[in-house]
């Protein structure tokens, strides 16, 4: 950074700073009529930030790059660097000239003098603060957003649109916690797509992802705003009902088996299996039972339904 004069020297005008406007002018020029005026090359970067001291910009444009990956951007009458006054640090942040640009170098004794005297320089500092305060938590607001947007879609699997094993993984423990400390019941259906393999032999990749799809919107459409759906792996799907009894579980099943028979893949009835059905097998929490073996009894139920002739329902 090049000094290039001070302040009083130049033609730069004290009401077009945001820190000291509304501030009486004349006594404001004086007390900045030694401040150091510099000159920032596009592309540098501040290099004398070890000691606490108020940056304003004159002409140009900064740049600050926060620790947290955000970054201002400092046009002419703004300033950086109020923190690092206030609390007597160093600024650590990156600051960098987006184009050529000139500074208004003013001390952090000289700042802190002109707030004791000023009430009006005390005001503005408030003020851009406040707004510094507010854009920071609108900019954490909207990264906590996007950060649940990212958790759920890492939670989801990106075929079907149902859960995935990873949320399985973290929730049927819970679930399954929960039940066992309330007694409340809770049931597990196992759902295997008939000869899937078969299915996308003969109609290709493509048409079973259709079908995959299709499969999963039957599961969702007839569960309650409670149930979970969960793709379990290749054409296994998982529905979790908390607070459901094997019988009523069952009747899911049966309700599930006969709209997945009804739901057509194709519209040409023509080509062959233009239709999906599946097998269930439906199992319910006992007393002292894990999470581990509740899905155990749901897959040996559903090997004993597939063993049977498919398209069917076991417990």
């Amino acid at each position: 950074m090049e000094h290039i004069g001070t302040f009083g020297a130049s033609a730069y005008n004290v009401r077009d700073l945001q820190l000291f406007r509304d501030v009486d002018e004349e006594p404001l020029a004086a007390a900045l009529a030694q401040c150091a005026l510099c000159r920032l090359e596009k592309g540098k970067r501040l290099e004398d930030t070890y000691r606490a001291r108020l940056y304003i910009v004159l002409r140009g444009a900064l740049e600050e790059a926060a620790s947290d990956g955000t970054v201002s951007k400092i046009l002419p009458g703004e300033s950086v660097g109020e923190q690092s006054v206030l609390d007597e640090t160093t600024n650590l942040t990156p600051i960098s000239a987006l184009e050529d640009s000139e500074l208004l170098l003013i001390e952090a004794d000289l700042v802190w003098q002109l707030i004791d005297e000023s009430n009006g320089v005390a005001r503005n500092l408030l003020r851009l603060l406040s707004f510094r305060i507010r854009a920071a938590s609108a900019m954490l607001r909207r990264r906590q957003k996007l950060g649940e947007f990212y958790r759920q879609l890492s939670m989801n699997d990106g075929l079907t649109g149902l859960y995935n094993r990873a949320w399985l993984n973290d929730m049927l423990p819970k679930m399954v916690a929960t039940a066992q400390r309330t007694g409340g019941p809770l049931s597990l259906l196992m759902i295997d797509l008939d000869h899937f393999k078969r299915f996308n032999d003969s109609h290709g990749h493509l048409a079973g992802d259709d079908a995959l799809r299709a499969a999963a919107g039957v599961i969702n459409a007839a569960l309650r705003p409670s149930d979970f759906a969960v793709r379990y792996g290749g054409e296994e799907m998982l529905v979790i009902l908390p607070e459901t009894s094997g019988k009523l579980a069952t009747m899911v099943a049966e309700r599930l088996c006969t709209r997945l028979r009804q739901a057509v893949i194709f519209v040409d009835m023509r080509l062959p299996l233009p239709h999906l059905t599946g097998s269930f097998g439906v199992a319910t929490l006992g007393a002292a039972m894990s999470e581990l073996e509740l899905l155990n009894n749901a897959d040996a139920a559903l090997y004993r339904a597939k063993q049977a002739g498919r398209d069917r329902i076991s417990l």
